[in-house]
């Protein structure tokens, strides 16, 4: 089944005082499953807000989120704070700026606690079996089968970034939002993890949206929005859906 995400005149005001600021301005766009939509602007402008309110962190004012997947659709905006936590357990994967891995479990039990969420207190051993396959295989997918029971400490910034790309996906979500996964990294290992976010985006029929200052790859991505004051501009010139710069 097609995965579609569909943000339709979105606004999100934050209070300032007597007055409200707003963060996002009838902001809409449609991302499909398999494609990578790059968020780029200065700080400030309202990305991170955009990603809050697409992953149910933050109910926008006024507009609406669907996700379609599977066949179903949901109406992001309108859920309950419960069903939005069982949503983004199920369907939304989140790759934050820092990993934040739990020092003190390893890099397969970091994926195996995400497949465990929401589980009763007994999981029977063939579920457990079954989980520990799946995270073997994503860290498998990101390079890091030879250091799956490494502890945080003894990777390096790269691998705990790859370590936080497979826990994203560790759900098979239908949405997977990430924010600035480059910031802290050099640039050799920058592009390792983009090129592994792109190509992993398309093998598991994600729907992503990728919020980044650094646009060496914007032209790799299927679409390019542009943000300022809150309001989200279509980048005709980047991204691979776009006419390039002759």
């Amino acid at each position: 089944m097609t995965t579609t995400l569909t943000v339709t005149d979105v606004t999100l005001t934050y209070p300032d005082g007597l007055t409200r600021t707003t963060a996002l301005d009838r902001v809409s766009f449609r991302a499909g499953g398999g494609s990578v939509t790059g968020i780029t602007g200065p700080s400030g402008s309202g990305k991170s807000s955009l990603l809050a309110v697409v992953s149910t962190l933050q109910r926008a004012d006024t507009g609406t989120v669907t996700l379609e997947s599977g066949g179903s659709t949901v109406d992001l905006t309108g859920l309950s704070r419960r069903d939005a936590a069982t949503v983004r357990r199920k369907e939304i994967g989140i790759m934050f700026q820092q990993p934040n891995l739990l020092p003190s479990l390893t890099a397969v039990e970091q994926l195996e606690v995400t497949g465990h969420l929401g589980d009763r207190v007994c999981v029977p051993q063939r579920v457990r079996r079954a989980t520990r396959a799946r995270a073997m295989d994503l860290l498998d997918a990101v390079g890091l089968t030879e250091v799956a029971h490494r502890r945080p400490a003894q990777l390096s910034g790269g691998q705990r970034q790859r370590v936080n790309l497979a826990r994203a996906l560790m759900n098979s979500p239908a949405l997977l939002v990430v924010d600035e996964p480059t910031s802290a990294l050099d640039s050799a290992r920058g592009a390792a993890v983009l090129d592994l976010i792109i190509e992993l985006s398309r093998q598991h029929d994600a729907a992503t949206l990728l919020v980044t200052h650094d646009t060496t790859h914007l032209a790799r991505m299927d679409e390019v929005f542009h943000m300022a004051d809150g309001k989200l501009i279509h980048d005709r010139i980047q991204g691979r859906n776009g006419p390039r710069a002759g």
